[in-house]
């Protein structure tokens, strides 16, 4: 069900504590960590703590904490000193998408050239 945990996520295992991960923000509704094969400097994932499979998904249920992540994107980047970044959701698997769990991308720190890919 949505919102829920997912036995079978890893994004839930990090939210639950079995998985570890670098958390550098944590808030009521969200947490941010480091992407274990970054592509920039600062690569940073932000989920939910609540399981959605993507942004749309999200969006459409719960347009406050779709809120809560984009915000945290921006407090990531202040920690990070970025005068710039991009903020990415990949949604289905043609687009990258590999853990169904939204999240988003937090990438900065070098230049990004467009388009991505």
């Amino acid at each position: 069900m949505a919102g829920e945990p997912q036995e079978d996520c890893l994004f839930c295992k990090i939210v639950a504590g079995i998985i570890p991960a670098t958390i550098v923000r944590q808030t009521e509704t969200t947490i941010a960590f480091r992407d274990i094969n970054p592509q920039a400097p600062t690569h940073v994932l932000i989920i939910p703590k609540a399981h959605y499979e993507n942004a749309a998904a999200l969006a459409a249920a719960d347009p406050a904490l779709t809120a809560d992540v984009v915000r945290e994107a921006q407090a990531v980047a202040d920690e990070d000193k970025l005068d710039s970044y991009r903020l990415v959701f990949n949604t289905g698997s043609g687009a990258g998408q590999t853990v169904w769990h939204v999240h988003g991308h937090v990438l900065g720190g070098r230049g990004l050239e467009w388009p991505p890919g």
